[in-house]
């Protein structure tokens, strides 16, 4: 098996591939740290066990590219932890795992809410906090054709309302138990409508106020970025129309077809009509994209791309 040595604060660190814990030993006459290193059933195992017996939590679900399937080996790992009505991150804090610890509502106060950043036998490790109350109610509103759009770090157009059930959609409950209509949540019909009418007309408005206030005037990074913006938001209509969950935007474009949009921006000069022009042609290309999306029925998986 493969050893693992390091040096940190004077000990040096020697292990195996074990899955044990670390214990400390000499080495050559030095002090030395034995650290374990997890194989990833083995740290998924015990990532899992160590955040459902937080207290408040009901369950724990592996989300993201590794429960997708799609991860690479250096992929990050996502973690849910659900719970209702009460979390303390203090008790996140307590298991003493390197990194950040935010409070409820620490990522800016939406429906994202909040989560941890975390080092945990040296893999990247994300823990985000949903209230199962929060999420209840989000499948309410969803089921009757209502969302929001709230800004959100790392997405262009930004995040729906609904995102919480479309991570619901892709995640691998691991421990514990979800209700059943979130285990995982179907796409309401009301809400296919109602997202792709309400995304299209935003990517519309977005492109029509980038034509007039940055392309007519040969501005091109304001250009380029206000049909980066539409081309997000016209994904998401797209999506939306196939009853399609979308967790964020890595893939977006791919997945909906809009790759294209690529050829569309390079080369761009700061000419007024060269600038009107890719704007009239992203408008085509949205367009086209979004009215043949797929009217059938829903489907009830998340691809949100590689982490």
């Amino acid at each position: 098996m493969a050893s693992a040595r390091l040096r940190v604060a004077g000990w040096r660190v020697c292990g195996r591939l074990t899955g044990r814990p670390a214990t400390r030993c000499r080495t050559g006459g030095h002090r030395a740290i034995v650290a374990s290193v997890r194989d990833d059933d083995a740290f998924r195992d015990y990532v899992v066990g160590r955040l459902a017996g937080l207290p408040g939590v009901l369950a724990v679900a592996l989300g993201g590219s590794r429960a997708a399937g799609t991860n690479r080996a250096d992929s990050d790992w996502d973690f849910a932890v659900y719970y209702r009505g009460a979390f303390s991150p203090d008790d996140l804090r307590a298991v003493g795992w390197p990194g950040q610890v935010f409070e409820i509502g620490g990522w800016g106060g939406g429906v994202f809410n909040s989560g941890a950043w975390l080092q945990v036998d040296g893999r990247n490790v994300d823990v985000h906090y949903r209230d199962l109350d929060d999420a209840e109610y989000r499948l309410h509103e969803a089921r009757a054709g209502r969302f929001g759009i709230e800004r959100l770090q790392f997405h262009l157009a930004g995040v729906p309302t609904y995102i919480v059930l479309a991570e619901l959609a892709g995640n691998k409950a691991l421990a514990g138990a979800l209700p059943a209509e979130l285990n995982p949540p179907q796409y309401p019909d009301a809400l296919r409508a109602a997202a792709s009418r309400g995304w299209w007309s935003t990517a519309q408005a977005t492109l029509d106020y980038g034509r007039a206030a940055y392309a007519e005037r040969g501005r091109v990074a304001e250009t380029v970025g206000t049909i980066a913006v539409a081309a997000c938001q016209a994904a998401h209509a797209a999506a939306a129309a196939a009853g399609q969950w979308v967790t964020n935007e890595k893939t977006l474009l791919d997945r909906t077809g809009l790759r294209g949009i690529d050829e569309i921006l390079a080369g761009l000069t700061p000419d007024g009509g060269t600038l009107t022009r890719a704007v009239d042609r992203a408008r085509e290309l949205f367009e086209t994209t979004v009215s043949r999306a797929d009217p059938g029925p829903a489907a009830t998986g998340a691809n949100g791309g590689a982490g």
